[in-house]
């Protein structure tokens, strides 16, 4: 079997992919932009379209100090938000001053065990006018009737007291019921800023 290699150094004069090679693609589907809200929903355009939906977090800054950013799914045209998950967490973090020790653990409580909360994929966000929160979140073939729904995000905020916190999250939702809405929140106070981006993947 033979290697394909680029031999242009630019990658923009590539115009098709070698045989064999496959590629994917992001489609924009909806785009929200908060301003002082309680919660940003995705409630359409998650169907059996794409078997995997993006949603980009962009500067997300929250009303209140010190605050855990979540997110719930629902089926049908329920607004609940209440479906069974099974998750992991853990975290890095490092200080602006250097002042402390970077480090990396598991939280056990911001896991979850077939439980219905909101599941955190933020924490500690700070409210500073410089603050924000970022990241992406994938969702995997939620409109199948077959499996559960599994999700991995990866996230990073300043959190308090001028710390970067680099979020590592993933699990199940453990149903086999097509999931078709998606909500955003902070635990506590509003969204003040920032904007939310949904994809499918091609």
């Amino acid at each position: 079997m033979s290697i394909n290699v680029c031999n242009d150094r630019s990658m923009a004069s590539i115009t098709s992919l070698p045989s064999g090679v496959s590629g994917s693609s992001l489609v924009l589907l909806s785009e929200q932009t908060a301003s002082s809200s309680a919660t940003i929903d995705f409630t359409s355009d998650i169907d059996s379209t794409y078997k995997e939906y993006v949603f980009k977090f962009i500067d997300i800054h929250p009303a209140t100090d010190n605050v855990n950013f979540v997110f719930q799914t629902d089926t049908g045209t329920n607004t609940n938000y209440n479906q069974t998950i099974t998750s992991t967490y853990f975290r890095t973090n490092h200080n602006e001053n250097d002042g402390n020790t970077p480090n990396v653990g598991y939280d056990t409580n911001r896991d979850q065990a077939q439980g219905t909360a909101f599941q955190e994929i933020g924490s500690g966000v700070e409210n500073d006018n410089d603050a924000s929160f970022v990241g992406t979140l994938k969702l995997f073939n939620p409109s199948s009737t077959t499996f559960v729904k599994h999700f991995i995000s990866t996230t990073n905020c300043m959190h308090e007291d001028n710390v970067t916190r680099n979020m590592f999250i993933a699990g199940y939702f453990n149903t086999t019921t097509a999931l078709t809405r998606v909500r955003f929140k902070f635990a506590s106070g509003n969204i003040d800023a920032g904007t939310i981006k949904m994809y499918g993947v091609v």
